[in-house]
């Protein structure tokens, strides 16, 4: 079994559904819907690498409060083997406002250390035993970057909707072999894909949301996908984490790049169409039913 290694981004979320958002005025609105999961990018990257059967590790940084033990809970139902430091600030906490396009409006309202304490060397075994490092854009994962590069380990990064431009995603950029992003604040990103791909990179994803991927391999070449449209939309949270796992997931069994992003578009599929950050029923084997399904 392989095992992967998810450092960085967790949370408690409170998910609350209208049909628009607010309007700038003071109003009284009434929800279609609300419930309260794990979120952030490292809880949904580790719940489905763990679903969809490696043996994955996540550290994250969590409270000594009610979240924080939410969180354990939920991430041992899931099999996930948990290791984090204790955030003196507490666990971090997000309201997401949904409209009815899908669209999230997020709202920090307990925000996590920028600058915690976090004791190193008992994540560094970590590090070299695994099969595949995922460095998600937390502030403190930069300090595991020259780690990682010790020992030669390749970094599977998500810098989300980088602008082209931040200053703070520079370090991930540099460091990762494997870049996923989305176009959401990116105008010209087949430019920065190509620009990746000069600096050596081995592969670069962007995804569309709804208008589908885009990626290029090291040797230039290019693909472009859909969505699938057979899934009704639920709740949007954590497609993006899901898709960057499927495609992990089918790249560590050898899979070809378009293999590799079609499963990432089908665990993307299966993720909006339920109210969890992950689909309750996803496995191997529904990835591999749904590949047969839809793509044979």
């Amino acid at each position: 079994m392989k095992k992967a290694f998810v450092i960085g981004g967790v949370s408690m979320d409170s998910i609350i559904h209208l049909e628009q958002f607010p309007p700038q005025k003071s109003a009284t609105i009434f929800s279609q819907d609300s419930y309260t999961t794990i979120g952030s990018t490292g809880g949904g990257k580790s719940i489905c690498l763990q679903k969809l059967g490696m043996n994955t590790t996540f550290h994250a940084m969590i409270g000594a409060d009610d979240s924080g033990n939410a969180i354990r809970k939920i991430l041992c139902e899931h099999g996930v083997e948990f290791i984090n430091d204790l955030d003196p600030r507490g666990t971090e906490e997000h309201v997401n406002l949904m409209d009815r396009e899908g669209r999230r409006l997020s709202i920090f309202t307990k925000t996590s250390s920028f600058e915690p304490q976090v004791y190193i060397p008992r994540i560094i075994p970590y590090i070299q035993n695994c099969d595949y490092l995922v460095l998600n854009i937390i502030n403190y994962v930069r300090k595991l970057i020259p780690e990682a590069k010790r020992y030669k380990k390749e970094i599977w990064c998500d810098i989300h909707d980088y602008d082209g431009q931040t200053e703070y995603h520079k370090d991930f950029i540099e460091a990762a072999d494997y870049i996923f992003m989305s176009s959401d604040e990116l105008v010209e990103y087949e430019e920065f894909m190509e620009q990746m791909i000069r600096q050596k990179k081995k592969l670069v994803v962007c995804t569309h949301g709804s208008k589908g991927v885009s990626a290029i391999t090291a040797e230039g070449k290019k693909f472009r996908l859909p969505i699938l449209g057979q899934y009704k939309r639920v709740d949007t949270n954590g497609a993006g984490d899901n898709f960057f796992s499927a495609y992990l997931y089918a790249h560590s069994k050898g899979y070809p790049v378009q293999t590799c992003l079609e499963y990432g578009t089908i665990a993307a599929g299966l993720c909006i169409n339920s109210k969890s950050i992950v689909n309750p029923s996803l496995s191997p084997e529904i990835l591999k039913n749904e590949h047969e399904k839809y793509y044979r």
